[in-house]
Order: structure tokens, then sequence, then C-alpha cells
């Protein structure tokens, strides 16, 4: 423990006061801190890091260069990737269009699918994107379903006789 920091010299105080009071009515002269300061970093500079170094006009090449060679290769990588090969989600067959309720692979992995003739509610139909009247709402439609081994609907076609 420091003796020192506890107790404190009570004359030192009076004369700290004294100074304190003195120069409290001294300002230094104008701009003597900004000159300071230009001088300390004259005499001491700081190295920055290399990103600061850089100018903007460096930091928008490179921005825009990054860019260019972004764009270059979904350009260049964008139609191998998105052309899909394989039957479309909505085929023809004999004049009857089939809407496929399952993934198109699945459809295809299915060895032993059979057509189920059924009555839907044309309710039913709403959230296939077919326009539902809501006079008719309550009705049904004949459609013919193509379902997988295991009871589950692959595709759906509507038949032209209710």
């Amino acid at each position: 423990m420091d003796t020192q920091q506890d107790f404190p010299d009570t004359m030192l105080d009076a004369g700290f006061a004294t100074l304190r009071a003195e120069l409290a009515g001294h300002d230094a002269p104008r701009c003597v801190e900004k000159e300071l300061m230009q001088a300390f970093t004259r005499q001491f500079p700081q190295r920055q890091p290399w990103y600061r170094r850089l100018a903007p006009p460096y930091w928008a090449a490179g921005a825009f260069g990054s860019l260019a060679t972004a764009t270059l290769l979904l350009l260049m990588l964008a139609p191998q990737q998105l052309v899909t090969v394989g039957p479309p989600l909505l085929g023809v067959d004999d004049g009857v269009a089939f809407i496929a309720l399952d993934s198109l692979e699945r459809i295809a992995r299915e060895p032993d699918a059979r057509v189920v003739e059924a009555d839907l509610p044309q309710s039913a139909l709403a959230p296939l994107g077919v326009p539902v009247n809501p006079q008719n709402a309550g009705g049904t439609v004949r459609a013919e379903m193509l379902v997988a081994a295991d009871g589950h609907p692959l595709a759906l076609r509507l038949s032209a006789s209710n």
C-alpha cells in the first residue's frame, strides 16, 4: 500500500490551489493545440493500414472489377444451370390436360402408377389454379387421377363428362 497516495500532503494542497487559481486566468494563444498536434504528427508519424492508404478511386475500380467479374460468371454459368430437361408440369394426353400434383421425378420413378376415376368437389380444384364459380362451388367434377402404389395422388386430369 502506497502511503503517499493514501495520505496526501496538506501543505502541497495549498500550493496547488494557488497555482490552479493563477493558471485559470491564462489562455493559450489561438491555434497552439493545432500546431502542437501537427508537430507531433511530423515527429512521430503513424503508419496507416493498407486499406486507408488507397484512394477512393482505387476502391471504386476494384468494386467495379469485382462486379463485372461476378456478372460475367453468372452470365456464363446461368444458361447451363437454368435449363431443365424433362416433361412439362402440364402435359396434354388426347386433348385433355394433366396437372402434376407431385414432383416430376417422383412421377417418373413410380413403377406401379394407375389411373383412377373420381368425383372431386369443385372447391378442391381452386388450390390447383382451376377457376371455381361460387354458385357451383358445392358441385362435383369428374376427374382421372394418376395414383401411386401407396395411394398418393401424382397427377390429375379433368374429364369432359360429368
